[in-house]
């Protein structure tokens, strides 16, 4: 009997199914556009929600709204308000605080953590990068994450988020705050990570593993954290 994986996929959304290799599997091949998303009005005039183009983070935004405007807009804006200044821009202090309801670190869950202390500067930031004066004060932040040098593979039950950190020093002279977070997609249980591709073009899946080796191959790339998806 063939199966119909779309079935499969949407009991998963409906019914909470544990085997879900198949999150984001309908955004396979879709077109790799970076910041396609805005807020249909200066300072970025990109659209609130699309599913023909994504870059790493809208990707996962999108699977996780299940291409829902209301959920979506949940995810990417503090308390849902459609705004440029209060979109969740840095993973590090704004996307995972703000969406603490449906995701949470478990880095220290597969293994021994380190801490990478970030000190986001978002009014330099704004300042910097889109000209708008904005007094907001510097946020540190201290993130947990496993380190290339103490982990060979990770053996996950379900699907993760996986965020990608790097250690590397003149963000802060490229874009005006430092920066921990360069990369994220869906670490899932048959060991591929599911991500749009700015290297690729698209969103595709790669043996994880593999991926992860290559990267460590770059002082500058430190490690991961792994995110639930509650």
């Amino acid at each position: 009997m063939k199966i119909n994986k779309n079935i499969i996929f949407f009991a998963f959304i409906l019914y909470g199914c544990s085997s879900v290799d198949y999150i984001g599997e309908q955004y396979l091949g879709v077109k790799y556009i970076n910041n396609p998303l805005g807020e249909e009005k200066a300072p970025d005039f990109d659209p609130l929600i699309r599913t023909d183009a994504f870059d790493c983070t809208t990707f996962v935004e999108t699977t996780l709204a299940n291409g829902n405007l209301e959920k979506l807009t949940k995810i990417r804006y503090k308390n849902g308000n459609i705004d440029f200044i209060n979109r969740n821009h840095f993973i590090e202090s704004d996307w995972l605080n703000n969406n603490s309801d449906i995701v949470e670190n478990i880095s220290h869950k597969y293994g021994k953590t380190n801490v990478r202390t970030v000190v986001i500067d978002k009014q330099n930031w704004l300042k910097k990068n889109y000209g708008i004066n904005k007094e907001i004060k510097k946020q540190t932040v201290n993130l947990e994450y496993l380190s290339y040098s103490e982990i060979s593979e990770i053996k996950n039950k379900e699907t993760l988020i996986v965020l990608f950190i790097s250690g590397k020093p003149d963000f802060y002279d490229k874009i005006g705050s430092d920066l921990a977070v360069v990369h994220m997609g869906f670490l899932l249980e048959n060991g591929k990570l599911r991500h749009a591709s700015r290297k690729q073009g698209c969103v595709i899946d790669v043996d994880f593993k593999e991926y992860m080796n290559t990267l460590k191959q770059n002082k500058n790339n430190i490690g991961i954290s792994l995110v639930k998806i509650k």
